[in-house]
């Protein structure tokens, strides 16, 4: 393990320990027991003995919370971290914008290189918010391969691919997003609706809002998600398709849904017209935007029932 070597005045990006657990949420105790058992950090001494951390070590932070948000165990994380080249890499990323990392991502799903794909991912989630990240960096990347795949570069291989490595991550990031005392949403994607991306996204997007999330997922029977709502009384209920016929096909359901539950449409497959058919509220846009709608609906339409009462 590197000892920490004497300066005589620490630069002005160094940091003591107290404002490294502030930055990164992660306390002073446990940022310790990190570098003395795994090496994660490389701190410099001041003249008057106390330790400082620059930037690489607060990335390192950052990037070590990711991965054990991901499930991976404390001394895999570090282990991954501290791996030879690791550094380098992570120097070589400090700075970048999203658009740079989001090359890098896509170049990586083409090349069917999990690993690279997932220090990209690192990268994003580690430096920007998560709405940067997934507005700049994901979504662009996974619409940027199904151009490339409608186009013939690519093979529906390489989506697949990108679609299994960016929807564990997305899990791995809403864990625990049930939790808390805000309104509730319920999400779905109906009958043979298999693709649920955006749906995540969009849950992701109103869990940064101070929002409950409960995710059914693909392929979910209109009677299973009627059920849940009654059992569950969410604020509102989201159904997201891809494709329109998926929902006309549950026209009639989603009608009686709404007729007990407030419920929205969304995704590409919804449409203004299909609102209106069922009752149900059209939320446009991507999934980033269309949270920051419901957001917005829901607290006017309680605004406006309690003006009302």
């Amino acid at each position: 393990m590197r000892h920490a070597s004497s300066v005589s005045r620490p630069p002005d990006h160094r940091i003591q320990i107290g404002e490294l657990a502030r930055r990164t949420g992660v306390s002073a105790p446990l940022l310790r027991a990190w570098e003395r058992r795994y090496g994660l950090l490389q701190p410099l001494r001041t003249s008057g003995g106390f330790r400082t951390y620059g930037p690489l070590d607060e990335e390192r932070v950052r990037a070590m919370q990711v991965r054990m948000n991901a499930g991976m165990s404390a001394s895999l994380a570090a282990a991954a971290l501290t791996s030879e080249g690791r550094s380098r890499e992570l120097d070589a990323l400090v700075g970048s914008q999203p658009a740079a990392i989001r090359a890098t991502l896509s170049a990586a799903f083409t090349r069917f290189d999990e690993r690279a794909a997932h220090r990209a991912l690192d990268r994003l989630f580690a430096t920007f918010s998560l709405e940067t990240a997934l507005v700049e960096g994901v979504l662009p990347s996974l619409q940027s391969l199904g151009v490339r795949w409608e186009a013939g570069e690519v093979s529906i291989a390489e989506e697949h691919f990108a679609t299994a490595i960016v929807r564990g991550r997305l899990l791995a990031l809403a864990r625990n997003w049930g939790d808390g005392g805000g309104p509730r949403a319920l999400l779905a994607c109906p009958p043979a609706e298999q693709h649920d991306l955006g749906l995540i996204c969009f849950g992701l997007g109103l869990r940064e809002r101070g929002w409950r999330i409960t995710l059914l997922g693909p392929n979910t029977p209109i009677d299973t998600l009627a059920d849940a709502a009654d059992r569950l009384e969410p604020a509102i209920v989201i159904v997201a398709a891809m494709h329109a016929a998926l929902l006309e096909g549950v026209q009639a359901d989603v009608a009686q849904l709404a007729h007990r539950h407030r419920v929205a449409v969304a995704g590409p497959g919804a449409s203004a017209a299909f609102g209106r058919a069922t009752g149900a509220w059209w939320v446009s846009g991507p999934p980033i935007d269309a949270a920051a709608s419901v957001d917005n609906m829901i607290r006017q339409d309680q605004l406006t029932t309690t003006r009302g009462a």
